[in-house]
């Protein structure tokens, strides 16, 4: 039997990689959290982690390219939420984009570590290139969540897409301001306003001349 199945203890040598991988995002999370992005250095991702730093460059380059990842594994995991919440909610637009902005907010709210990537401000120019990477891949997945939504009667691609990428970075800065403790709402009313605000891009389809494009 090949060594990469069979493994050790049950454990294949692929189960044990991944496992590494997750230790050393994990604690990346824990580090930017604690530090900031200069806290996340291979040296201190390996020490949080217990891990010998050859697992570290068996995974990554460097620590820029550990934090890329974080962010795109994030970023996936959160849109997988959003979609999985639409898809079980009842076959009504309003009520889709509702469980949307709700499975958001609560992806966000579920691990505050989350929220040093996808929606507070830095002045590091690495973390604000991969926050504007996860910003595009986000607007991207809910320009063509809407245009699925609304069918036939959606906007043109271009009118959606400029939609969703306005709301997008509307939202991720309300978000922000609401758990820095800017706004005094809960987190149900923090989602129907944010449900409300997508829900305009189902109506921009009337509001803008066909001419602009």
């Amino acid at each position: 039997m090949n060594a990469t199945k069979r493994g050790y203890g049950g454990i294949s040598s692929e189960e044990r990689r991944a496992t590494r991988r997750v230790a050393l995002m994990d604690a990346a999370l824990d580090l930017l959290t604690e530090s900031g992005v200069r806290g996340v250095t291979k040296k201190a991702v390996c020490a949080r982690a217990r891990l010998n730093d050859r697992y570290f460059y068996e995974q990554f380059d460097d620590a820029e390219a550990l934090l890329e990842a974080v962010a795109n594994d994030m970023t996936a995991a959160g849109l997988r939420a959003v979609a999985t919440a639409t898809l079980q909610a009842p076959a009504d637009v309003r009520a889709r984009i509702h469980a949307a902005a709700d499975a958001a907010i609560e992806f966000v709210v579920a691990d505050p570590r989350r929220s040093n990537i996808l929606l507070i401000s830095h002045t590091d120019a690495v973390l604000q290139r991969i926050r504007l990477d996860s910003t595009r891949a986000i607007v991207r997945s809910m320009s063509a969540m809407t245009r699925d939504l609304l069918g036939e009667s959606a906007p043109s691609q271009l009118d959606t897409d400029l939609a969703a990428f306005t709301i997008v970075t509307g939202v991720m800065e309300l978000v922000a301001a609401w758990m820095r403790g800017e706004f005094d709402t809960s987190r149900a009313h923090l989602a129907d306003v944010v449900a409300a605000m997508l829900m305009t891009v189902a109506e921009i389809s009337t509001t803008i001349p066909a001419s602009g494009q």
